[in-house]
């Protein structure tokens, strides 16, 4: 079939679009020192062709840290990083959006130089979660995520704080937009999901106490950005990390309607569990998420192909699809599906970590016909 409504041009927020294929955002851990550096301007400038190129999850702090070998947006040279990167992207004719990302309680204490414990809504291991460390004797590897402390109420200003800083160093970069990591049981989610969440004070309880540190966020970094330049992440039924929700329907109808009334570029939605896990979302919640969001666009992830992104689009239940693993393996995703050619498969053994093997030599169709 052609691809005649994921292909055609679109407006998110303040830009315009070439097509509707996004690119989802992909933690590689390729940064040794957290910074981005010539592999990462090889590897996102490949992926140009996307609509819309959104990052790697990238960390609004020190303490935001739950990984080894993930960049971060806190210091000089982090962001002279992102800058190069960025302007290896828009010499390619591209946009490129930063998402920022903060662990809570996935994390572990051998991820912080000094030995902090991670931080979370309440003081609840992420039962079956592991992080990604690095031990003493330079091997790296997964290990399961220590017992969080909680954040009190009087620090969480600094939390906002560091999403605004973050934004700062974005903008300073030359990012086209931001995206607020809300997903993939991290610490917004956390805070969002009545399993992870004991609170009492203002950022506990009702759903709206339990929004509050999302909307709190988004608010600041739109302070910086713009609304038509910010974009948010959730993923209202995911499985992981223990996170368990029993609300996860209302609190998605409260973010959408907040979101819409401050005029937010795009709302993004990640469906399944990183298993492959079932898709819990229907069409019917869909279209409510498009009654709650519409004057936004929506993209929806998970599992997608070009024929369900089409019909997703054609339905008028979402204005793009974002798609990970197929932009893995195929930097030219977006010409491939303009041919209806056959996609490149990824290598998971060269997902997370290592050098440019499975990072920038995949081919792309031109080299593979030449």
């Amino acid at each position: 079939m052609s691809y005649d409504k994921l292909l055609s041009p679109v407006r998110f927020g303040a830009l315009e679009l070439p097509n509707r294929v996004v690119m989802a955002p992909l933690t590689r851990a390729r940064c040794p020192d957290l910074v981005p550096g010539e592999m990462q301007q090889t590897y996102y400038a490949q992926r140009a062709d996307a609509g819309l190129i959104i990052s790697e999850a990238t960390n609004i702090s020190e303490s935001a840290r739950g990984y080894v070998y993930t960049p971060g947006i806190f210091t000089d040279a982090q962001e002279a990083g992102w800058s190069k990167v960025v302007d290896a992207v828009h010499d390619a004719g591209g946009r490129i959006c930063l998402q920022l990302w903060h662990v809570g309680r996935i994390g572990h204490e051998m991820v912080h130089p000094d030995g902090r414990k991670p931080v979370a809504p309440s003081a609840l291991k992420a039962e079956g979660a592991e992080c990604y460390v690095e031990f003493e004797d330079g091997t790296s590897g997964n290990h399961p995520t220590s017992t969080p402390r909680a954040l009190e109420t009087k620090e969480i200003p600094d939390v906002i704080d560091e999403y605004r800083q973050a934004a700062i160093r974005a903008k300073r970069a030359g990012f086209d937009m931001v995206e607020v990591h809300a997903a993939n049981a991290y610490l917004l989610q956390q805070f969002m999901a009545t399993g992870s969440n004991q609170r009492t004070d203002a950022y506990g309880g009702s759903i709206g106490n339990r929004a509050r540190l999302t909307l709190e966020a988004v608010d600041a970094v739109t302070e910086v950005m713009g609304a038509d330049r910010v974009g948010i992440r959730i993923s209202p039924f995911i499985e992981i990390f223990g996170l368990t929700d029993d609300e996860p329907k209302a609190m998605a109808f409260h973010l959408a309607e907040q979101l819409e009334a401050r005029g937010l570029a795009y709302l993004h939605i990640n469906e399944p569990d990183w298993a492959g896990g079932d898709i819990k979302l229907t069409d019917e919640f869909r279209a409510a998420m498009r009654q709650r969001f519409a004057s936004g666009a929506l993209i929806f992830c998970g599992h997608y192909t070009a024929d369900r992104a089409e019909k997703l689009i054609e339905n008028d239940l979402g204005d793009g699809a974002a798609f990970g693993r197929p932009y893995i393996a195929n930097p030219d995703l977006v010409e491939r599906f303009r041919q209806e050619a056959e996609l490149n498969e990824p290598d998971p053994s060269t997902f997370y970590g290592g050098d440019e093997t499975g990072y920038t030599d995949y081919p792309t169709l031109e080299e593979q016909t030449a």
